[in-house]
């Protein structure tokens, strides 16, 4: 077993319990009010946009159980470099829109998500 793979197996799928169980009741409580036609698409889209990254995190943590407990041989290196990058691309693009966005009252310590994605894309490379 790689205890690294593992680990971010582990972290992944906490992620996509606290994404659907958590962070969709939140999301949910800025919809807006149905009359405002322009804004409910843009909030449907963006509930649609975040359950599609709840698929996107559930297939990797099922990927990262497989690379963590199955001999792979030479594959399992490459693989393991491959979510390595991803992570480290999910935390980079976190703060890039972050940084874009600009939004005064919201800072990176505020939404921590891009620190585990690098942390994570970190232990890869050890497991690597």
């Amino acid at each position: 077993m790689n205890i690294w793979v593992f680990l971010v197996a582990c972290i992944t799928l906490a992620a996509f319990l606290a994404h659907v169980l958590i962070g969709t009741k939140e999301t949910a409580t800025i919809a807006p009010p149905p009359s405002d036609a322009l804004r409910s698409t843009n909030w449907v889209q963006a509930m649609c946009a975040f359950q599609m990254l709840s698929v996107d995190l559930l297939v990797v943590a099922v990927a990262l159980f497989g690379l963590a407990f199955l001999d792979l041989g030479p594959v399992a290196r490459p693989a393991t470099l491959f979510f390595a990058g991803l992570f480290f691309l999910w935390g980079l693009v976190w703060v890039v829109q972050m940084k874009w966005l600009n939004h005064p009252a919201v800072s990176l310590w505020r939404l921590p998500h891009w620190l585990i994605w690098f942390f994570c894309s970190a232990l890869l490379c050890l497991g690597s």
